[in-house]
């Protein structure tokens, strides 16, 4: 510890105010910078790239699917970095990955070229596992990595506070997600696709000397204890901050609670990367136009924010098996919508649920798993969670699509998700907090 303490620049125990302030800053800004490798930041991009490249929107979109899926079964190792290494050089070295991999994507098109030219082939296989690696790249060191570090050292970092901070981070991210597809697609506009991955090629460069500077581990490898309790805290009090049992990722996959709380998140993945997906398909199947499709989006966002405040804030003194039912009863009211959408209430439902399911999403996904399992774990647990998500949310848009296609309607997708949102209804009776 001492000679980890000499390395620092920044000393966390000589900050005028509790550094862990400063890590839900820094930690926010850090998912935030995610972006790139997100759905979100990730989808502005399809037009102008597979055009480039000479993909379908078919080829492009399973390239898409499979290197998130590859991505999906690895992210589970980065997890086990984390407790290793800690936040500090975790993320680091995910920021690096990460700038490599956009300045790589800003060539593609020169790189496919290249490479038909040496091989003498003008195949679409070219581009298509090109485009394959660097999704799976893009997946892992954004979407993964760098978003579970963040994430993950702002929930170490406090233990009392931490349903109060959570809050804070998740509005500040709601608003950020929301609104960058449309400063993306402006410096796509103005700069093309590949300037544009190159500006955050090199935004992200400066962003990981921040994360070298400022990302700090365990707030007891400084001298500190959560939410700051290190100044004038009682022995007793003491030991009761730190008397929590700490699970191995075996230990916690042993409880009925890692089930059923990381299923009902993957389902949350699943249903809302699909949705948004197909949303002008899904929409036109029951007769209603783009413009009504692509509006429902504001004011769901509304609610997810306005959930994920209000239940943030409850969270230090609710029990979390309540807020569990209630995004289980998201589920249901989003999948009744989705199913009856043609109907009055239809469009309401589908709205409110989704809504619901999201701001439950931002409180469940960060606060569930130090507050059951403890934190020396936290990174393989996170990491293994984190591999349900990334795979559900591959295999959403294929499942969707594969449903309309055979059916010629959505409607079987909607049934599947009662069912098993009925399923974890009743496996959730006993998924107690194990502590």
């Amino acid at each position: 510890m001492a000679q980890s303490k000499k390395n620092q620049f920044i000393d966390p125990s000589k900050s005028p105010v509790f550094y862990g302030y400063v890590i839900l800053v820094i930690g926010t800004i850090g998912v935030y910078c995610s972006i790139p490798g997100q759905t979100i930041g990730v989808s502005v991009f399809t037009d102008p790239v597979k055009d480039a490249l000479g993909l379908s929107r078919n080829q492009f979109s399973n390239a898409y699917m499979i290197g998130t899926i590859i991505s999906s079964l690895v992210i589970g190792r980065a997890g086990v970095w984390f407790d290793r290494y800690g936040a500090r050089y975790v993320a680091f070295f995910a920021t690096l990955t990460l700038v490599t991999t956009l300045f790589l994507c800003s060539w593609s098109s020169q790189m496919s070229e290249f490479i038909k030219n040496v091989l003498n082939n003008n195949t679409w296989w070219i581009p298509f596992l090109l485009m394959t690696c660097l999704f799976f790249l893009l997946r892992f060191a954004g979407q993964g990595v760098l978003t579970m570090a963040s994430r993950n050292m702002i929930m170490i970092w406090f233990d009392k506070n931490r349903g109060k901070v959570n809050m804070f981070s998740s509005v500040a991210l709601s608003f950020g997600f929301s609104s960058s597809p449309i400063w993306i697609n402006t410096l796509i506009d103005t700069n093309g696709w590949e300037v544009t991955w190159r500006y955050f090629a090199i935004g992200l460069l400066i962003f990981s000397v921040l994360v070298f500077l400022f990302y700090k581990n365990k707030p007891e490898e400084h001298g500190l204890l959560p939410d700051g309790d290190n100044v004038q805290i009682s022995t007793k009090e003491k030991n009761k901050v730190l008397a929590h049992k700490q699970f191995t990722l075996k230990e916690a996959m042993n409880t009925r609670s890692f089930w059923m709380y990381g299923l009902m998140l993957a389902f949350n993945s699943f249903f809302i990367t699909g949705l948004t997906f197909h949303i002008v398909s899904i929409f036109a199947s029951e007769g209603f136009p783009k413009a009504d499709a692509i509006s429902i989006f504001l004011p769901g966002s509304v609610v997810a924010v306005t959930v994920s405040t209000i239940f943030n804030w409850l969270s230090d003194r609710l029990p979390l098996k309540l807020f569990l039912y209630l995004m289980l009863l998201g589920g249901i009211l989003a999948s009744v919508g989705f199913l009856f959408l043609a109907s009055p209430i239809g469009v309401p439902f589908l709205i409110a649920g989704f809504g619901i399911m999201g701001g439950f999403f931002a409180v469940l996904n960060a606060i569930a798993w130090p507050r059951f399992y403890g934190r020396d774990h936290l990174g393989a647990i996170t990491g293994k969670v984190m591999s349900f998500l990334i795979l559900a949310s591959a295999l959403a848009p294929s499942i969707f699509s594969l449903c309309f296609s055979t059916f010629d309607s959505y409607s079987l997708v909607g049934y599947i998700g009662l069912a098993f949102l009925v399923f974890l209804l009743l496996g959730s009776l006993k998924a107690n907090n194990p502590q």
